[in-house]
């Protein structure tokens, strides 16, 4: 892990947020190849789920909203994690983090429960210091909107984006009369106040979610949820997220949330153990019936064959932005060779690496081998568009570093290209970052060469 985050710095994918003054915890920023990685992988979540299927729908709700859709939504009154704190530091830790630091699990524990476990097995704090009794923090960051600050004027940072889809549900039937089943899909930042984020940014405060609201017809949810099932192991598949690391762990009864009647977690073999990547939950109709009843209006579909109002229930995949790109780079990294042959390598699908083609000249300090290059390098940003140039150094550093952030091919001009050997004349090398392999190619073959390797 500290090998990855060492290479996400150094080579601009994640910095830490507000690192001049120090840091933030819990805040990451994206940089320059992050947010290229983060964008394709963006791109090619909505391109499956939305834009390539016919029942679905994109939107963009706001992050601020009325604060009764957190109160008819249950996140004000039961939107909570337990806290334990150091009564000498007073530091505060979650407390089902601590038991399990502990090798106690603390599924299906009370808070009681969890108090108990703490005393009776002697566990202290970080700082060797005794906890006090856990009790509960609610994560929402609330403020408050307008000039006049009251009980009218609270406001929230969303802590998920699945409310914005379900308020906004009448006005997506009203505008475009979707027939069941269909579903809406969006991509956005949430906010939780985690009371102990860790693990880079796997568990942070500010996040971005990339969720489905699927409304089906009752007697139809089990077939949809296992067709569910099957497409987030599609998705894992285009990003290269190996099935092999994922695993399905069934909710049980006890701990599911309060809207679900049924949840799958994926969990994925991250750096720092097994932990959720994905969630897959039937929601019923809980949230269209408690916003309905809230809100005055109604939330329902007119059955085509029967002309009965229906409120139709509700799958929800969720899938975790942040959470995909670390499984994707914890995926992708790879050391081969030792000592001073050893190299870094991301094997990054060449759909979302942050870079598909680097251009170089084999010398910079020749002029027409440097026109050369930046015309080709031009052209293939027409074709390819995310493709980078590097010049500097020798062509073996240049491999190594475009090895390091993912670029799957390399192209060099040299003296050949120019006709030094009349037989290689408009042909560059094309390097492989995953097998090191190097072929000539005709520039002119070089456009549909590079896509069937992309493939």
């Amino acid at each position: 892990m500290e090998q990855l985050i060492s290479l996400c710095k150094r080579r601009g994918f994640i910095f830490q947020g507000s690192e001049i003054y120090g840091g933030l915890a819990g805040t990451w920023d994206y940089g320059p190849l992050g947010s290229e990685l983060k964008r394709n992988i963006q791109n090619a979540w909505w391109k499956m789920f939305v834009t390539d299927r016919e029942d679905m729908y994109g939107v963009d709700a706001a992050i601020l909203m009325n604060q009764n859709v957190w109160k008819a939504s249950g996140h004000v009154g039961g939107f909570v994690d337990p806290l334990v704190e150091d009564l000498v530091t007073k530091k505060r830790y979650r407390a089902d983090h601590i038991l399990e630091q502990n090798n106690i699990n603390p599924l299906g524990m009370n808070l009681d429960d969890m108090s108990k476990a703490i005393s009776d097995n002697g566990i202290k704090s970080p700082d060797g210091n005794v906890f006090g009794e856990v009790r509960t923090f609610n994560m929402m960051f609330h403020t408050n909107v307008g000039a006049i600050q009251d009980e009218t004027s609270i406001s929230y940072l969303r802590p998920e984006t699945a409310q914005g889809m379900f308020v906004n549900f009448k006005n997506v039937v009203d505008s475009l009369h979707p027939k069941l089943p269909f579903g809406l899909g969006q991509i956005g930042k949430a906010f939780r106040n985690e009371i102990a984020p860790r693990d880079f940014v796997f568990r942070s405060r500010e996040f971005e979610q990339m969720e489905i609201e699927y409304f089906v017809k009752e007697q139809d949810w089990e077939g949809r949820f296992s067709d569910w099932i099957n497409s987030m192991y599609e998705w894992m598949d285009l990003v290269g997220i190996p099935r092999s690391s994922v695993h399905e762990l069934e909710v049980a009864k006890e701990d599911l949330a309060h809207y679900s009647k049924r949840t799958m977690d994926f969990e994925f073999d991250f750096p720092f153990g097994r932990k959720e990547l994905y969630g897959l939950a039937y929601r019923t109709n809980f949230d269209l019936n408690n916003h309905a009843e809230a809100s005055k209006v109604g939330l329902y579909v007119v059955d085509d064959e029967t002309s009965e109002k229906v409120v139709p229930h509700c799958i929800e995949p969720t899938f975790g932005l942040d959470r995909t790109i670390l499984a994707v780079l914890a995926s992708a990294y790879h050391e081969e060779g030792e000592g001073d042959d050893k190299r870094i390598v991301l094997k990054l699908k060449p759909s979302i690496a942050p870079y598909k083609v680097c251009v170089s000249p084999l010398l910079r300090n020749k002029p027409e081998l440097m026109d050369k290059a930046r015309a080709l390098h031009s052209a293939m940003k027409k074709v390819f568009g995310n493709v980078t140039w590097d010049d500097n150094g020798n062509i073996g550093k240049r491999y190594r570093r475009q090895d390091e952030i993912g670029t799957p091919y390399c192209i060099v001009v040299d003296f050949d290209t120019l006709g030094e050997n009349t037989d290689l004349l408009d042909t560059v090398t094309v390097r492989d970052r995953d097998t090191g392999t190097q072929e000539r190619v005709a520039i002119s073959n070089l456009e549909q060469f590079l896509k069937e390797k992309m493939q």
